[in-house]
């Protein structure tokens, strides 16, 4: 199964990571206590293109702390380094539902608020989220939508439904993304039905139309299908914002929109794990990416929206939080618990079909 940047099917309730014990009690897992010095060294493992052009650098030069930092492309890749024992990194940005598993398996530290005087720069919208609701673990880093993307120049009529899948007019000119939860998620809201639904016929339903859909899909394609847009070979697409934004800067042509069924929203956070070496330099780390200009760089570099509140308003190419009647429309991904099998099996059969 192919995995996106934000989904990763096997991350459920009660995941369990071969070879991860809970780790004996540290001095450090007390929030309250202190840390001890500065280290000298800090290493982060982050999605690729998930910073600014000079977040790291520009920690270096003020905290003179050396960063190494290094990039994977999917939380399955995130996952077997942990599931291997790699140490060494200090933090990650695993997608929120994989949060239960890697808590649950003692792979977390907690995070210590007297280092993070800034957090209070975070947007309401975006504290105590439900994958984290005591903040324990979790620092708010970037969120996004998924909605469709269209090129405006050649689909007269905007799309503004998930129904649009099914429109056999546009038969391979469109994508749909290549993550199970995305697809079989966009199907239940497009029935009226919970992004995270595990009801047998719900599901069965889902299923059903993704068939449908597919007969009318170009491809399957996630983040790469930027490309098309831009070169007018894809006009309607299964994306999230931030990619979007990006393709929007070459073409702007391409517009998108939160379908009126209703939609996925999510939040990406940093994490502290729970073998971290250098947990001063990392909560430094975690302050400084909190200030406002420290955010909004980060944010106009990736194309998505920043939940720094204060940064967000000094972003040049600022991405408006949802209203409330679009907060209303979207749910974050949640643990599917046993069911991730049946969804895992059903987007098997959606893509063999």
């Amino acid at each position: 199964m192919t995995t996106s940047r934000r989904a990763f099917l096997a991350a459920a309730a009660g995941l369990a990571l071969p070879g991860c014990r809970r780790a004996t009690p540290r001095a450090d897992d007390d929030p309250a206590a202190p840390l001890g010095p500065l280290e000298r060294e800090l290493a982060i493992y982050n999605w690729s293109d998930y910073v600014g052009s000079d977040t790291i650098a520009g920690f270096e030069r003020e905290f003179g702390v050396r960063v190494t930092y290094d990039t994977y492309e999917s939380n399955e890749e995130l996952l077997a380094k942990l599931q291997t024992g790699a140490s060494g990194y200090d933090l990650a940005v695993p997608s929120s539902y994989l949060l239960p598993a890697l808590s649950g398996s003692g792979l977390l530290g907690p995070v210590h608020p007297r280092y993070l005087t800034n957090l209070g720069n975070i947007a309401p919208l975006f504290r105590h989220p439900p994958y984290d609701p005591a903040e324990t673990w979790t620092v708010p880093w970037q969120w996004g939508v998924t909605g469709i993307a269209w090129r405006r120049d050649l689909v007269a009529q905007p799309p503004d439904g998930w129904e649009v899948f099914l429109d056999a007019r546009w038969k391979n000119r469109m994508t749909m993304m290549d993550d199970g939860r995305e697809v079989i998620g966009a199907m239940l809201k497009y029935r009226g039905r919970p992004l995270n639904d595990t009801d047998a016929a719900s599901l069965s339903a889902a299923k059903a139309d993704a068939e449908r859909a597919r007969a009318n899909l170009r491809a399957y394609k996630s983040a790469t299908v930027k490309g098309d847009l831009i070169a007018g070979d894809v006009w309607i697409a299964q994306l999230w914002n931030g990619d979007a934004a990006q393709a929007a800067r070459e073409q702007p042509a391409i517009g998108f929109v939160v379908p009126r069924q209703g939609a996925a929203i999510w939040t990406d956070s940093f994490v502290m794990l729970r073998e971290a070496p250098h947990p001063r330099a990392a909560h430094e780390f975690l302050n400084y990416v909190l200030r406002p200009e420290v955010a909004a760089a980060a944010s106009d570099a990736t194309g998505y929206g920043s939940p720094n509140a204060a940064g967000a308003a000094l972003q040049r190419r600022p991405v408006p939080y949802p209203t409330a009647e679009e907060r209303a429309r979207l749910e974050y991904f949640a643990d599917l618990g046993a069911a991730a099998m049946t969804w895992d099996r059903i987007w098997t059969e959606i893509k063999s079909a």
